[in-house]
């Protein structure tokens, strides 16, 4: 058997059958099962070690692995090309002599600027529109928010633009929460509206991308579809003319105005 190997989730010796990966996995991630960690290796998200019998054996590594694309998937109804290239940046801070740490769990204000690379300017206008909730600490998902933000900007998208999209957030949220309510009205187990509330969302959110795309592709701004083991950047990566002029200065994008016009 192949020993420890080196990751962006550590370095330990790989022992554990996949049978014991389930057990450990099950009471969070229900669905978890030997076809979908088999599906998740052939798409290059995993890769655990072989026993000199060939079956599978998993260090804590590879758990953790596992652990982070099923949060991401779930919470973040993330598509799997988005997750493995997450997965890649982790694994190339670690191989390059870095620790890829994962994000605090509670951030005061300065250290979430710093580690959304934003200023208290922007930070400020996304409390003033809801996007972020203004407080002593602050999560993850503040994180998240604050880094898309910054690079919205890049393509002249400010704050004040992405209060439609918090407007129709809210609006899934309440279908989601329409559904999910009865359940939770029911005795027992909360775990029945815990996968409704989930498996609504994912439609919900599926449903968002695929008009989103459509109307893209209506537009005559859609790419086509990417070449298989090929990284296709998005648009604007490294190109003048699309969001970021040469010299590195963004501009307000053509057309966009808050419904007040500020």
């Amino acid at each position: 058997m192949t020993g420890g190997r080196r990751s962006g989730f550590g370095a330990v010796r790989a022992n554990v059958g996949i049978g014991q990966v389930l057990a450990e996995l099950r009471p969070e991630f229900p669905d978890i099962s030997p076809s979908k960690i088999r599906f998740l290796e052939a798409e290059g998200l995993i890769q655990p070690a072989r026993a000199e019998s060939g079956y599978r054996r998993f260090a804590v590594a590879d758990i953790e692995r596992l652990r982070y694309i099923l949060t991401a998937q779930r919470d973040e109804y993330l598509p799997l090309r988005v997750i493995k290239e997450r997965l890649d940046a982790i694994d190339a801070i670690d191989g390059a002599g870095g620790n890829a740490a994962p994000e605090p769990a509670s951030m005061t204000r300065s250290e979430l600027i710093e580690a959304a690379d934003a200023d208290e300017e922007t930070l400020a206008e996304l409390e003033d529109y809801g996007l972020i909730r203004r407080g002593r600490h602050y999560g993850t998902e503040a994180l998240a928010v604050a880094r898309c933000a910054v690079a919205l900007r890049q393509f002249g998208i400010q704050p004040r633009h992405l209060r439609a999209v918090k407007a129709a957030a809210e609006r899934e949220i309440s279908l989601v929460e329409q559904v999910a309510a009865p359940l939770t009205r029911q005795r027992g187990s909360r775990e029945p509206a815990l996968r409704a509330a989930r498996d609504v969302a994912a439609h919900i959110a599926r449903l968002h991308a695929t008009l989103v795309e459509d109307g893209l592709n209506q537009a005559g701004l859609a790419s086509p579809p990417p070449v298989a083991g090929r990284y296709e950047p998005a648009l604007g990566d490294g190109a003048s003319g699309h969001g970021v002029p040469r010299n590195g200065v963004p501009r307000e994008a053509s057309g966009l105005r808050s419904a007040s016009g500020r």
